[in-house]
């Protein structure tokens, strides 16, 4: 069963601004004290894992023991199906060190080029860390398409290219509050919350 959290400090384990900015705009109604590692000058630990949730665990692990504080991460990214699922938990470093996810989009665009299937999904898994070594894990994922071309300037990442299943406009075109409601890391969200917030 997972641990309760209940209330005080939290770190959030990331460096990614707007990773950063859904997570608090998320945790927003719970009244969470929320810090970041890039606050506490935690470094940014190598992602050596071969899982999301691998990830997702080794970095709130490093940031709770750094910190002595417990501490969510979120490990996400593109699998794209007609490229065995890549970007996946390299979608990051295919932006290269500027984070130019323009250039990531313009990749993943150019490899499927004359192909016919164009199914992805995003995936988020999150991992609650304990200065103790105690670990709770989430998974959420979101499915749809990868259209012909970039549209819209709002999420960040690979959301322009991204339309969910059911809709017409991509994660880059849609409204945040309504991403909030839909998406893979909204989806981790509530079974971190179920779990973790239980009265």
């Amino acid at each position: 069963m997972a641990r309760r959290f209940d209330g005080g400090k939290l770190v959030l384990a990331s460096h990614n601004p707007g990773k950063l900015r859904e997570i608090v705009e998320l945790l927003a109604p719970y009244g969470i004290d929320v810090v970041s590692a890039g606050a506490l000058g935690l470094p940014e630990p190598e992602e050596t894992e071969t899982s999301f949730i691998g990830n997702a665990r080794l970095k709130a692990v490093a940031a709770a023991t750094a910190s002595g504080l417990p501490a969510l991460a979120d490990d996400s990214g593109l699998e794209v199906m007609a490229l065995d699922r890549d970007p996946g938990i390299y979608s990051a470093r295919w932006a290269g060190p500027a984070k130019d996810f323009a250039m990531a989009m313009a990749r993943v665009l150019e490899l499927l080029k004359g192909g016919h299937d164009r199914r992805a999904r995003f995936v988020s898994a999150l991992a609650l860390a304990w200065p103790d070594g105690h670990c709770d894990e989430f998974e959420g994922d979101v499915w749809g398409d990868i259209v012909d071309a970039p549209r819209g300037s709002r999420g960040f990442g690979y959301d322009p290219i991204f339309r969910p299943d059911g809709y017409d406009i991509t994660f880059g075109e849609m409204d945040p509050a309504h991403k909030h409601e839909i998406s893979h890391r909204a989806v981790a969200f509530r079974q971190f919350v179920a779990a973790c917030f239980r009265n």
